[in-house]
């Protein structure tokens, strides 16, 4: 799985130029092919009983004495590898017709081979050394992808603000990483336990929970280290598609899943995790209301709908089944808009302002269908899949503790609200567009991969969480509580039928501002509600006050000391040796007269000092 994507991208890029005519080809057939292999594993797995489906593989050491390099295969693990290879194989599809026409399109396609297979490294890893490499190796190649259009600052300084803000997240779990060495004497994820992690330190565990929920908040884009995360939509349309919506932004939400031992001794750091949770999925949403790129209202929904999965992570197991299903469910359907979105942009000479739309369900109805069921997927519609992922978290919510699911469903009324407005914005109302604009629907090679993938935001969400299917696969990777909750209907329980009249609300209110009547054609100035989430929510603003500014400020008074401080100590010594010296060289004149004078003179000071110390 991992080294087909790996040898795509060595041949792409050794070979360079060479490759140009058929490069594209292989950087598909590769991850197509890791994507047979994970099916393979798949059913071979499930060919094991319940309690044998955890398969290692050791490969060699790779630190003596501390770690060994080698890949686990499990329920989690293996949802994670379909669900990269899958999704990111349509994808690699849809780019041969998105980048058709860009000279470097041989280089892009290297760049997805490479994080396909940092990613896989990343989830089938058996120890947290192996992942952080899979998590540097996904920095590494998202910074390449969103940067990819170098000719734009903006994107050079997007991908730029994405690698160092994804630093600070990737220091926490290095520092968590030498605290779990240093406690348990390994790295290996077989050796730590539920038993092992809770003889140990409450207070030690906490702090290792919260090292490890702050590299997941800067690889997942949750509050405080989210700020990159719409900038990142400057790369390609199926960047956006592959790193922030169906993988690189879910790692947080698999670290967590992953590390939950340590989250379940620790009642601190989990509910970190549910306030780092539900704060993000408010804040997420109100950043999606107010933007008219339609690429960065879905980076705001894709930041809200972690928030939902980072907030299932944070309930245990019982919520670990519907924040992975949630997650698989998500990767499928904003997939789905987001190579959406590019479709209308390849329609629309890449305008990306929603304002300029309008009435577009006529010139491109594949984009138009295939956009409108991820769009009912996202808002929990009854019957597709985020009505049962999405819902069943809401549920958990309430029932472990209220205002977080109140919390929740007000998030969900939100999102009933920016993507309805994002539909109507788009495909409704009159035509709003330039005259050098000529809508046209995308070829099949784009909308293809589209009506897959809106297949899958149907009918999985169903599939995986009814009759608790999908809990009782991942029982041997995260547990399974003692009592198996009962599967709901979402649509009878109180808080279903709570949860969809605020998604109605929403929508209603939508269609009275940007339905029913005229959307302007110029931003309107909008309330400080609205500039608080066109700024989104000021996190730009609070890293420069807080961490930009006093940095720049700390390295000035390091420059100030060290220019006049320590150069200045050595070159004022230096300088004052040198001035002595030539000073005292002036003595030295070469004259026989001038020195027997000296002696003279010296003779008779120190003739006079005897004679007076003798008389004393």
């Amino acid at each position: 799985m991992i080294a087909l994507p790996l040898v795509g991208a060595f041949i792409l890029l050794a070979f360079g130029r060479f490759t140009n005519r058929w490069g594209h080809l292989l950087g598909v057939a590769m991850s197509l092919a890791s994507f047979v292999v994970a099916v393979l594993a798949f059913f071979e797995l499930m060919g094991f009983g319940e309690a044998q489906r955890r398969r290692g593989v050791h490969l060699y050491e790779f630190i003596p004495g501390v770690a060994d390099m080698g890949l686990l295969i499990d329920p989690l693990s293996i949802s994670f590898a379909l669900l990269i290879t899958g999704v990111g194989s349509l994808i690699h599809i849809y780019s041969i017709g998105y980048m058709s026409h860009d000279e470097h399109r041989r280089r892009f396609f290297s760049y997805l081979n490479l994080f396909v297979a940092a990613m896989l490294l990343l989830v089938l890893s058996d120890n947290y050394v192996g992942l952080f490499i899979g998590w540097e190796g996904v920095g590494l190649a998202s910074y390449l992808l969103i940067g990819f259009w170098q000719f734009k600052p903006s994107a050079a300084v997007a991908a730029k603000k994405a690698f160092v803000v994804n630093r600070v997240g990737d220091l926490g779990l290095l520092i968590g990483m030498f605290i779990i060495w240093s406690t348990f004497g390994s790295l290996a994820f077989g050796d730590l336990t539920h038993q092992a992690i809770g003889q140990q330190s409450s207070g030690m565990m906490t702090a290792v929970g919260l090292l490890l929920l702050l590299g997941a908040c800067g690889k997942s884009a949750q509050l405080p280290l989210q700020s990159w995360l719409l900038d990142a939509m400057e790369g390609p349309t199926p960047v956006s598609a592959l790193i922030h919506a169906a993988t690189m932004v879910t790692a947080g939400v698999y670290l967590v899943v992953r590390s939950g031992a340590f989250f379940e001794v620790s009642s601190a750091a989990s509910l970190a995790v549910t306030i780092v949770g539900v704060a993000t999925l408010l804040a997420g949403a109100i950043i999606g209301c107010a933007k008219d790129d339609i690429k960065k209202g879905l980076a705001g929904s894709t930041m809200s709908q972690i928030g939902y999965m980072m907030l299932g992570a944070g309930l245990g197991p019982a919520g670990y089944a519907f924040a992975i299903a949630h997650l698989i469910a998500h990767g499928f359907f904003k997939a789905n808009m987001f190579l959406g979105a590019g479709s209308v942009m390849h329609g629309m000479n890449d305008e990306v302002d929603m304002r300029k739309y309008g009435g577009l369900r006529k010139y491109m109805p594949i984009t138009f269908i295939t956009f409108m069921v991820g769009y009912l997927a996202i808002i929990g519609f009854p019957f597709l899949s985020g009505f049962y992922t999405k819902d069943g978290i809401i549920e958990t919510a309430m029932e472990q503790g209220q205002w977080m699911g109140w919390l929740a469903m007000l998030g969900a009324g939100i999102t009933g609200f920016y993507m309805s407005r994002m539909i109507f914005m788009t495909f409704f109302g009159a035509k709003r567009w330039d005259k050098e604009a000529h809508p046209h629907e995308s070829p099949a090679v784009m909308t293809v991969p589209l009506i897959l993938l809106s297949i899958g935001s149907i009918g999985l969400g169903y599939y995986l969480v009814m009759d608790n299917r999908f809990m009782k696969f991942l029982a041997p990777a995260v547990g399974l509580p003692e009592h198996l909750p009962k599967p709901h209907v979402f649509s009878t329980t109180q808080v279903g039928l709570a949860t969809l009249a605020l998604v109605a609300v929403g929508a209603a209110f939508a269609w009275f501002k940007y339905g029913r009547a005229a959307v302007p054609a110029v931003q309107p100035r909008g309330s400080f509600l609205t500039t608080f989430a066109r700024r989104d929510l000021y996190g730009d603003a609070l890293n420069e006050s807080l961490f930009m500014r006093p940095g720049q400020w700390l390295t000035r008074i390091a420059v100030f000391f060290d220019n006049r401080g320590i150069d200045g100590l050595v070159n004022g010594l230096a300088a004052g040796i040198g001035g002595s010296s030539g000073r005292l060289r002036r003595l030295q004149t070469g004259f026989a007269r001038t020195y027997a004078l000296s002696i003279l003179i010296g003779a008779a000071l120190l003739t006079g000092a005897l004679l007076l110390v003798g008389n004393i």
